[in-house]
């Protein structure tokens, strides 16, 4: 099957979205970049990077439960090399989000005892909230400010227009709609956040998608995935294709006979990669 397939998609909103980061940047103090663990370098969007360069920045790993644990590690002692405060937290669950604030506070020390040496006794610090869709800003507000205030769906491009947010006394915090790229120069990026869902499905081939998403496992060869289709490392030695009709076959999923039925077994992959049914796995090295 042909392997080639563009991804462009940026709808009119995201447009309207960076212009309003960049006009709420002056109202902000630091920017909190909440990306996807399991793709740390996918799930960043350049564009962001450029709009709050000029300000202190803090980067929050989620969904670090589904992601190699060692590989996470990796990625903060590299980040920290560059002086960015960077944790691995977990916004379904809670996990790592009560490092939060003190690391706004080491992050934004200097500027806060500035604020007090001129008689400000306790100011309050503003964070702006930015990522791209589906990667767990609203889910991340909804832990921190405790409250249910924050429109949540595992779907991209819930979240619309700018919230204000207090997490504690001391700090605000400003939700931003998720931003895309206007087109994927490297379509490997494309398909990454397709495979966690940053994409919607319906304007993707999902058989292509699955197919790719078998490209890495196969060379990942963790023992869950292995142990969940039940198939032997010579299994891996098949065209991804063959092995997605192998998978269909081993569940069950047959049409016309004795045909695997690959349609519904992509969907089915994606939908346990997602899950993290298939183990832990970090598709991206620092």
């Amino acid at each position: 099957m042909d392997s080639t397939q563009y991804i462009q998609w940026f709808p009119g909103h995201m447009t309207k979205t960076k212009r309003q980061i960049e006009k709420d940047m002056k109202l902000v103090d630091a920017v909190a970049e909440i990306i996807d663990a399991r793709i740390p370098v996918s799930s960043r969007n350049p564009d962001i990077a450029s709009l709050t360069s000029n300000k202190p920045r803090v980067i929050l790993l989620n969904k670090c439960d589904m992601a190699d644990r060692n590989i996470t590690n990796r990625w903060i002692a590299a980040l920290s090399s560059k002086n960015i405060i960077a944790l691995p937290v977990d916004c379904k669950s809670g996990k790592g989000i009560d490092k939060f604030v003190p690391a706004l506070n080491t992050l934004l020390k200097n500027k806060i005892e500035s604020y007090r040496r001129k008689g400000l006794v306790n100011p309050t610090m503003r964070v702006m909230i930015v990522g791209i869709p589906n990667v767990g800003k609203s889910t991340f507000i909804n832990r921190i400010a405790k409250k249910n205030k924050a429109q949540t769906a595992d779907r991209p491009g819930v979240t619309r227009g700018n919230q204000w947010f207090t997490v504690s006394k001391d700090f605000e915090i400003l939700d931003t709609p998720g931003v895309l790229w206007p087109k994927f120069e490297d379509q490997t990026v494309g398909e990454r956040l397709a495979f966690t869902g940053a994409i919607k499905d319906n304007i993707m081939d999902i058989e292509l998608l699955a197919v790719r998403l078998l490209d890495l496992l196969k060379e990942l060869k963790t023992s869950a995935f292995l142990e969940r289709f039940k198939l032997q490392d010579e299994d891996l030695s098949l065209e991804s294709y063959e092995l997605l009709g192998l998978i269909a076959k081993k569940r069950g999923m047959i049409v016309r006979g004795s045909e695997p039925d690959t349609e519904r077994a992509s969907v089915m992959l994606l939908d346990e990669f997602r899950a993290a049914k298939l183990g832990r796995i970090t598709l991206e090295m620092p």
